[in-house]
């Protein structure tokens, strides 16, 4: 694209003057202090202003008579003076504005007041150099006012006496030294706080990845557990009746069947829960096919679980007291859990049992049960390893709710679950 040079070089004086950062705005102490620094010097220059008088005058200094070229009215004599002072009460609000105006006064003002005029030339250079946002022009502006006072006579500006050179070198050097220690100081603080930062961020993400991966755990678990069990039931009914009742063993491998469909739709789901922030080409997305939409299960699929489990020739029944009503997914994925697990111990530790499934809406809180007259072990009981209750427990810490599993008094097993709903 074309740009003219008139364009370049307003684009070149744009980026000059464009301030670094916003203009200062000292607090209520610092303003009161510069009114205070402004209302003494303007006091003490018009003193001198008042000293200096009028007109030339002659002064005999060391038998030398020297020449001072005061203004020619009290007008010019007192105006320098007070341009130069009073706008010392912005010096940190406008320093740059300031220190053009300290100039302006140099200008005017007489030899005389050479003295004063430089004193204040100090501060408000001081004053641009420390608080302007506009770097360039405050830089372009200290040669300037050189220039300035070079202007005023040079007997009365003040000058420095030989043995004080070496101090004032010193001072501005041990300054700048004890600056640098200070900034290195704290470049180094700034890199000891990334570092822990990093380090704390590095122990959050491997927290976070322990407990996705307790979570997935949690959920193949409950979810491979309950269909393969199922599905081991049912081919070993098949294997048994396979010769004396081909009927039966249709109806076993049917179950097998659709135990196993059930089984990879919800291995699908959960797969899809993995996957829903990254597709498979890394973009974002939302999974693929039905399987990765469906919602998880939740009360309203408990009569259909129980239909799965009494197909493998285990009585359950399944009672509901109370009014029933919504409840947040996760705690009706959790109670879903929880039945889940407790009908596949006992279709795996209670072969010839019967269950009983009680879910009851109480105030405010939600109570699952899950009893067994109990049975011998299945051969597919030696597979199991405790971490099915863990997982539940964890599961319904997270909504405050607890998990009782014990034995039954007069035989059986007992699986109880309590979660509050008050703050849901």
């Amino acid at each position: 694209m074309y740009v003219s040079a008139a364009g370049r070089l307003r684009d070149g004086y744009a980026a000059l003057v464009r301030p670094a950062g916003p203009l200062p705005r000292p607090n209520a102490r610092d303003l009161v202090l510069d009114a205070v620094l402004a209302l003494v010097f303007a006091a003490v220059a018009v003193d001198y202003a008042v000293s200096a008088g009028t007109g030339t005058t002659y002064q005999d200094v060391g038998g030398v008579t020297q020449v001072r070229e005061g203004a020619a009215t009290w007008f010019g004599a007192l105006a320098p003076v007070l341009l130069c002072s009073v706008p010392l009460v912005l010096r940190r609000r406008y320093p740059l504005a300031v220190l053009w105006a300290v100039m302006a006064a140099g200008l005017l003002a007489p030899d005389s007041e050479a003295r004063i005029v430089f004193y204040a030339f100090v501060i408000a250079t001081y004053s641009a150099v420390v608080h302007s946002p506009y770097r360039m022009p405050t830089t372009a502006s200290i040669p300037v006012a050189l220039l300035v006072l070079n202007g005023v006579r040079a007997a009365e500006v003040p000058t420095v006496p030989n043995e004080y050179v070496p101090l004032l070198i010193l001072i501005p050097l041990a300054a700048a030294a004890g600056g640098l220690r200070t900034w290195k100081l704290r470049a180094d603080e700034r890199q000891t706080r990334m570092a822990e930062l990093e380090r704390a961020r590095a122990e959050e993400l491997d927290r976070a990845a322990e407990r996705e991966r307790s979570r997935i755990a949690r959920e193949l678990h409950d979810v491979v557990t309950h269909h393969v069990s199922m599905m081991v039931i049912q081919a070993g009914a098949a294997r048994k009746v396979m010769d004396a009742a081909p009927d039966l063993t249709l109806e076993a491998l049917l179950a097998i069947e659709s135990g196993g469909r059930a089984a990879m739709a919800e291995l699908r789901h959960t797969m899809g829960l993995l996957t829903m922030n990254t597709g498979d080409d890394g973009e974002a997305g939302t999974g693929t096919g039905s399987a990765a939409l469906a919602p998880q299960p939740g009360l309203d699929e408990l009569a259909s679980l129980v239909g799965r489990v009494r197909s493998t020739g285990v009585p359950v029944e399944l009672t509901v007291t109370g009014t029933p009503h919504p409840v947040p997914p996760g705690v009706g994925l959790a109670a879903y859990r929880v039945v889940q697990e407790a009908l596949t111990n006992t279709v795996k530790h209670a072969a010839g049992a019967s269950a009983k499934v009680v879910v009851e809406y109480g105030a405010g809180r939600l109570y699952v049960e899950i009893t067994d007259t109990g049975g011998r072990p299945s051969t597919s009981a030696a597979t199991g390893d405790g971490h099915g209750l863990m997982g539940l427990r964890e599961r319904l810490s997270l909504y405050g709710g607890t998990l009782r599993a014990d034995p039954r008094p007069g035989g059986g097993f007992r699986t109880a679950a309590l979660i509050p709903l008050e703050a849901m």
